[in-house]
Order: C-alpha cells, then sequence, then structure tokens
C-alpha cells in the first residue's frame, strides 16, 4: 500500500515547529524529555503518561513493561488431540484461567468492593504458531494485563472480572460470531493486540 508523507515529513519546517510542542499539553516543550523512539514532551507531561502506561503517545512504542491489574488467579495449560476447524494437522491447547472472590484494590474501580470469582476457557491450535501465541499469553497473564475488574460488556454488570481487550477463543467452533475457529486471521491479530500492551516475543 502507498505510504503518503506527512505533512510534518513533506514540509520541513513545519517538522522543526512541531517538535518544540508537547502533544500532550500542547504548549511549548519544558524541560524536555526525549524518549529512545525520538519522540520528547515536557518532562512533566511524559512522566505523568508514564504512571498510567509507559508508552509514547505518538508511537506506542512501550519503554519499560506494562503491568495491568489483573486480581490473582491461575492459568493452567492443557494439551488436547482435539482438532480445531482450521487447524485438522495438528491437536489443540486447552487454557483454564480460574479466578476466585476477592476485594478490589486501590487499582480497581471501586476498591473496597466485592468481585465475584470467575473461570474462563481458551483454545489454541497446538501448531508452532499456536504455541507462540502461548507464550506471549503467559506472560501478558504474569503482567496482570489478561484480565481486569470493571463492567462486562456481555452482561452489563459491575465489579466483576472482564476480559481486557486480549480476545480469546472460548469456543471449539462456530467462527468470529461465537468466539470459535475457523477464523484464519485470529492468531495474527491476537498478537496485535498483545503487541499494543507491549508483549512481544524481544521483550
Amino acid at each position: 500500500s502507498l505510504k503518503y508523507p506527512t505533512p510534518e515529513e513533506s514540509d520541513p519546517e513545519r517538522k522543526q515547529k512541531a517538535a518544540k510542542y508537547c502533544v500532550i499539553c500542547l504548549e511549548r516543550i519544558q524541560r524536555k524529555k526525549t524518549l529512545k523512539c525520538q519522540h520528547s514532551f515536557c518532562s512533566e507531561c511524559i512522566d505523568s503518561v508514564f504512571r498510567l502506561k509507559p508508552a509514547c503517545p505518538i508511537c506506542n512504542t512501550f519503554h519499560g513493561v506494562y503491568t495491568g491489574t489483573q486480581p490473582q488467579g491461575t492459568m493452567t495449560v492443557t494439551r488436547s488431540l482435539l482438532k480445531l476447524p482450521g487447524f485438522e494437522s495438528c491437536g489443540s491447547i486447552v487454557i483454564q484461567y480460574s479466578f476466585p472472590g476477592g476485594i478490589q484494590g486501590a487499582e480497581h474501580p471501586n476498591p473496597g468492593v466485592r468481585y465475584s470469582s470467575t473461570s474462563r476457557t481458551a483454545y489454541l491450535p497446538d501448531c508452532a504458531e499456536g504455541q507462540k501465541v502461548l507464550r506471549l499469553l503467559r506472560k501478558a497473564f504474569d503482567r496482570r494485563l489478561t484480565f481486569t475488574v470493571g463492567r462486562s460488556a456481555t452482561t452489563g454488570l459491575n465489579n466483576v472480572i472482564t476480559w481486557n481487550d486480549i480476545h480469546h477463543k472460548t469456543s471449539i467452533n462456530g467462527g468470529p460470531e461465537s468466539f470459535g475457529y475457523p477464523d484464519p486471521a485470529y492468531l495474527f491479530r491476537v498478537q496485535e493486540e498483545l503487541r499494543l500492551k507491549g508483549v512481544t516475543e524481544d521483550d
């Protein structure tokens, strides 16, 4: 696909002018801090952004490790001979997530309020790409990024453990509409969702 230059790229003077302003506060940069991705911000502005998520607001490059608000739970992995639609040449990986009920902490929407226990099962093909996704999902779980406490998009209930924008296949079949297989682009998509949370094989 064609990549058109941004206004800043096609106009060096405009690029130079943009570099003097902080995209967070939209003022002239004070006590400049330049990240390894070469984007610059006011020191105070970027420090406040990094307290929420250590990623560049311009290019989303992560600087450090991003940790989420997932409550205490377990991730158990087993192998199955079951073949997933679209991956008939291999067995499957079964992931079981389990969380006991508890009390929300300071990092959750309603500290001190109870959340109930929950468990989820997800499926991956036991091929090289599926095994790679499993390693990344393990890393995301260990960084407390897979789930959070909040409002369920499916039930509308508050103060429950919910998925945190890393999509899982919770059905064996039925296609994307049923959160199942076949879905040829799923393994690529979930790796992109993981990358947006700073989870890659490189880090």
